[in-house]
């Protein structure tokens, strides 16, 4: 089973404006952002299973976003919710709860606020076993706001809140490749793979090293679909000449385990 931990879909009437409303420079979509673009996609791929992270940049969005993501799952498509540091964390919990929601996507570079925000280290108290969490760290913005994602972030998170079960998109720093490495390989964060505009433009024997060093049980596929191409990713996952049990475990096992799939 293929599942794409790392995708991104919007309401139909509102996928062209989202795309081009927070432009990453250097990054062209290569996909439309709406459902039937996604379910084109996986056809073509053959990914059994993409998580559908939303977002609410503002605090105002974030019910409406919940609920949104949470009526286009199916057997397909998994729901990854949001939450936002200026709602009360009991706002935050009944929004999940109410909406079937137990996975949660963390963006700071579109929702402005750092991963080590002690308000968002509240939710991420109040979340205890309950939900899992994918964050995006490193760059992809202007100063201020790659400022608010790190590696050594995420290395603080992981020991404050050793039980939660945590995704750091980009190999744990996009663009801070070496960083994450450093601080992140051993340590029991899952690293997701997404490299935009392709992980392609990386090593294949230092992705490789690090998928052997951090261990296959804590690597995660992830597009970042509409940005990518997920047929392209699954490429170059395939030219790393990993093992059959490490290219299970990357592909799918990982990710049903910590987001409890199938369970």
């Amino acid at each position: 089973m293929i599942i794409d931990a790392h995708t991104h879909i919007w309401p139909d009437k509102i996928a062209d404006i989202a795309l081009t409303a927070n432009p990453v420079p250097g990054l062209e979509p290569r996909g439309d952002g709406k459902v039937s673009g996604l379910d084109q996609s996986m056809q073509r791929t053959g990914v059994d299973l993409s998580c559908c992270l939303a977002i609410a940049n503002e605090a105002r969005h974030v019910h409406r976003v919940n609920e949104f993501v949470a009526g286009i799952a199916s057997e397909t498509r998994f729901p990854v919710g949001t939450v936002h540091v200026d709602l009360p964390v009991e706002e935050n919990i009944e929004s999940l709860r109410r909406n079937g929601i137990t996975a949660v996507k963390i963006h700071p570079l579109f929702q402005r606020f750092a991963l080590d925000d002690p308000r968002l280290w509240d939710i991420f108290e109040a979340f205890g076993d309950e939900f899992s969490v994918i964050a995006h760290v490193g760059a992809g913005g202007d100063e201020f706001t790659n400022s608010l994602s790190s590696p050594a972030m995420v290395q603080k998170i992981t020991k404050q809140f050793p039980g939660l079960r945590l995704v750091a998109c980009h190999f744990g720093g996009y663009k801070l490749f070496d960083d994450a490495e450093e601080l992140l390989s051993g340590t029991d964060v899952v690293l997701e793979t997404s490299w935009p505009p392709s992980l392609a433009l990386l090593r294949p024997e230092r992705v490789r090293d690090l998928i052997r060093h951090h261990g296959s049980e804590r690597i995660a596929f992830g597009s970042d679909w509409p940005m990518t191409d997920p047929k392209a990713e699954l490429e170059a996952l395939d030219s790393l000449g990993l093992t059959s049990d490490e290219v299970d475990n990357v592909l799918g096992a990982t990710l049903a385990r910590v987001y409890r799939i199938g369970a």
